[in-house]
This record gives structure tokens, sequence and C-alpha cells, in this order.
């Protein structure tokens, strides 16, 4: 979340940013905002001018008594009382400042970096990459649900059965070409100097708070609620949490972490075509990376983390662009996004598989997650992460893209891990 401080002293810059994202009511909510930081910040004077009498009136009263002095001592006394029954009035209603300030900085999005530019949708998201050729598939070329189920690789009946819409089974060849991406992605992220973490995949409220989930996608998320703990959309939130009420030295940083989860989202009300298949689903896999950073070299590392992704995608000789999201597509969290899209031929349309986003301080205000510069000064760090990539989609360019008359022909840099070249 925002800074008050920041807010405070950059009122307007905050204002011009949230415009890109046509936040509404956004000046108001910042004027609340100023107005009861205002309130907390004389509020807690009062209360630490209240105890500081009281305390000093303690020790006047051990002083009265020795020296004999007992009604001016029980004087004393009844003050100090008032002072306690005001102190207690003082800290119920600063409790309830710092609750409704931290309230109303939930509702706040992040500040877009000034390369976003303002939008609506993502028809105005700017494309600032593009790789590959499309290639040209034989006119009976079909759509990657409809392949699944010729070469009995995937079966979306048979997850439907066991549990419901969006769960597929993977078997055969088409569960060992999972496995063989989930394997090459950790094997390129390691390589580049990711370290590998399992985590768990439930996290508790605090954690989803802290990286911004909570409550912005608290609708999308599974809610384990005997327990109070939902299954992860995306391994970010708890590789992110890991750092969670850390004090970092400069020296830590650049911190490179990569990680494969299960990932979990109701994605409640979507259908059509679009949605079909493997195009958006309720449980899938996905290989993350996630940078902590020191506020100068998060762009750097951005684009570093862009240059990993391009080349991955290069490796698999899948056709992609890159995509800069407008104010009105990025995430709630997020200060600057790039999202890859592969090219389905079979589809005739772009399927988004990865974002990678700079969050610079947001989620780290959050996390309490600071580091101590040169300085001595406790800083926020700066996070980031991304996807490396979401299998879904990724497999279903490949079923796709690679389809020819003999079968599915694997690219050249999975046949190591997987064990085989075509899939008849």
């Amino acid at each position: 979340m925002l800074q008050v401080q920041y807010i405070r002293e950059h009122k307007d810059a905050v204002l011009k940013g949230l415009d890109k994202r046509n936040f509404a009511d956004a000046e108001n909510i910042l004027n609340q905002v100023i107005e009861m930081d205002e309130n907390r910040r004389n509020t807690q004077k009062q209360l630490d001018s209240t105890l500081a009498e009281g305390n000093k009136l303690s020790k006047e009263i051990g002083a009265l008594y020795k020296s004999g002095e007992v009604q001016k001592a029980n004087e004393v006394k009844k003050r100090t009382g008032d002072l306690k029954a005001k102190s207690k009035e003082l800290g119920e209603s600063l409790s309830n400042l710092e609750e409704g300030l931290k309230e109303l900085l939930y509702q706040i999005p992040n500040v877009p970096n000034e390369l976003v530019k303002k939008g609506s949708s993502e028809e105005d998201n700017e494309v600032v990459f593009e790789h590959g050729s499309i290639p040209e598939l034989a006119e009976d070329a079909k759509p990657h649900w409809e392949l699944a189920k010729e070469y009995d690789i995937i079966d979306f009946d048979l997850g439907a059965k066991v549990t419901g819409a969006g769960f597929p089974v993977y078997k055969g060849k088409g569960a060992r070409l999972q496995r063989a991406l989930i394997n090459y992605f950790l094997d390129k992220n390691t390589a580049a100097g990711y370290q590998e973490v399992q985590v768990p995949h439930l996290v508790n409220e605090a954690s989803g708070f802290a990286t911004g989930q909570l409550p912005d996608k608290e609708g999308q998320m599974y809610h384990v609620t005997n327990d109070d703990l939902y299954l992860i959309p995306t391994a970010e939130v708890p590789v992110t949490n890991m750092y969670r009420n850390s004090l970092l030295q400069e020296k830590d940083f650049p911190i490179k972490l990569t990680g494969y989860t299960p990932c979990f989202r109701r994605e409640a009300g979507s259908y059509g075509a679009h949605v079909r298949g493997l195009n958006r689903l309720h449980q899938f896999d996905k290989v993350e990376i996630v940078r902590l950073e020191h506020p100068d070299n998060s762009y750097d590392a951005l684009t570093e983390m862009v240059e990993h992704i391009k080349g991955i995608l290069q490796e698999l000789k899948m056709p992609y662009r890159i995509l800069r999201l407008c104010g009105g597509d990025i995430g709630f969290t997020s200060a600057l996004t790039y999202d890859f899209e592969v090219y389905s031929t079979a589809q005739k349309r772009w399927l988004e598989i990865s974002s990678v986003s700079n969050f610079e301080t947001f989620q780290a205000n959050r996390l309490k997650l600071r580091f101590k510069n040169k300085e001595g000064k406790s800083t926020l760090a700066h996070t980031l992460n991304g996807s490396s990539l979401a299998l879904p989609r990724v497999l279903a360019g490949l079923l796709e893209n690679c389809q020819t008359a003999d079968g599915i022909k694997i690219p050249e840099v999975l046949v190591p891990y997987c064990g085989f070249d075509l899939i008849e």
C-alpha cells in the first residue's frame, strides 16, 4: 500500500497516477487519508503527553508518602486516575483511527510508473515487442481441446467428474510433457541465478494482505473456512511472504527466488469459447520468479526478468509478443507490468502466458520489508515477480502450433526432459 507520508508530500503526483487507472473518487479518498492521519498524529501526541504526565505524577506520589504529605499524595493519586482514564480513551481513539486509516489505504491501488499510459481496458495496452513468425497450419488444424481428446493426453470430462469444470486430468504423454515443462522452466531459472524453493500451497490471511491479494481479490481465492486459510493463486504469495517483517542489509540484494506450485483461482463468471480447454482453469501449474531489490536497481531487474522470459520462449520457438499494460488494465499492486502473449494459430488469437511486474514499495510497505541503507536508515525494499512460466497456455500454444500430419512435434529443447519427440 502507499505510504501516508508519500501521499501527503506528493498528493498531486498520486492523483495524476491514479487518473491513469480511472480510479474513482481519488481526491476524496486521499483527502480523507490526510485528514485521518492528521487526527491520528494529534491523538498520538495527546496520548504521549498524558502518559508522560501520569508517569511523572506516579513518581511524585511515592515521594509525598515518604515525606508524610498523605493528603497531597491522595490528591495527586486521584489526578493520576483521571489521566489513566484519559489515556485509555485516547488509546482507543488512536486504535480506531489507525484501523480506519489502514482500511482507506487498502482501497488505493499503486501509482503507475510514468511509462504507463492512461487507458480503460486491454484494448489500450501497447505492443512493445514481437518475435517469431506465425506458423502456417493445414486448413483442418484443430484447437488444443480437440487435440487433447484425439491424442488422449488431457481429459477435461474426467476432471469435471472428479472435481468440476476447470480441473483437467493430464494423462500419459500429456502428463509427461507437463512435468517436462516444469523441470525445464525451473532449470532455466536456477541457471539464471534464482534459488529454487518449495513453499506451502495454502497461506494465512496476513500473507494474502501482505502481497495485495486481500482484500482486492478475495472473491477469486478459494477459502478454507474452518482453518481460515487460502489456496494460493500464485507462488508469488508464499514466496514473497518468506520475507514479511524482515530487515535486510544492502549486501543481501538482489534476492532471486523461483518456485513451482499449483495455483488455484475461482475465476467466477467466465464462460464462452475464449475460456475453453486450457485457456482458463481453476487449478493450473506455474513456475514463478520473485525478486527483492534495492530501489535503485529494481527497473534494471525488471528488464532482466523480461529478457530472461524472452530467452525461454525463443528456445521453445513460439511466436510471442510483449505488451506494456495501460492504467486501466494493470494490476492493483503493480507500478509497471509487461504481459507476454503467445499466438495460438488454431484459435487465431493471442494467449497471455506471463505477467512481469515491479511493485516498487507497494507490497514491501504491507510486508514491512525493509533494509538498512548505507546511512543506517531503515528503508522499504522493492519487490518484483513474474510467471516463468504459466503452463496451461504454453501447453495450448505448443499443441496447436506444433501439430503436423504425423502428430504433435515436441520442441527440441524439451525432448531431453520428456523423453519423446512426437505425440502420435
